[in-house]
């Protein structure tokens, strides 16, 4: 981790994109990482799960009981993933269709000096590497709520109604 200022302080994570993939492929998914100057976007496929991976609607009231056992929850709008330097969007299929099984991560590697994960804890490789694991389990095993209707569109729960 390295200290930038440029009119402001950053911190400059040092991530290991090979470390992402090995980490996503540990957890059941199928990754392809590209490093950019300031992201790395890890591309996420789970061919061999049978559901689709489990990004909910949080507004739907069917959904109350996923909604209340989340660990994170994405602004639809910006698929920002709320106390995290991640963002999520849908990853379409071969036909240009949301794939139920594949979403593409953004993750943040450029941060405010000041930025801090879930339970106030300072930024660092190491607890990235944990909030980004615990994401990877969220999306296969406990739940991530949508929240309001934008770009990002659910993949589990009741489906939406086809717009004309």
């Amino acid at each position: 981790m390295q200290l930038v200022q440029a009119g402001r302080q950053w911190v400059q994570l040092e991530l290991d994109a090979g470390l992402l993939r090995q980490a996503a492929e540990e957890e059941g998914f199928a990754c392809k990482a590209e490093t950019r100057e300031r992201s790395i976007v890890l591309d996420l496929a789970a061919p061999d799960r049978e559901a689709p991976l489990l990004i909910f609607d949080g507004a739907d009231p069917a959904n109350t009981g996923w909604f209340a056992r989340c660990q994170f929850y994405v602004d639809a709008r910006s698929g920002a993933v709320m106390q995290t330097p991640f963002f999520l969007a849908n990853l379409p299929d071969a036909h240009g269709r949301v794939n139920p099984r594949g979403v593409r991560l953004q993750i943040l590697t450029e941060l405010p000096v000041h930025a801090r994960l879930p339970g106030r804890q300072p930024v660092t490789e190491k607890a990235l590497l944990g909030v980004y694991i615990t994401l990877l389990r969220g999306l296969t095993q406990n739940g991530v709520a949508l929240c309001g209707t934008g770009a990002v569109q659910p993949l589990a729960g009741r489906p939406e109604p086809a717009r004309k």
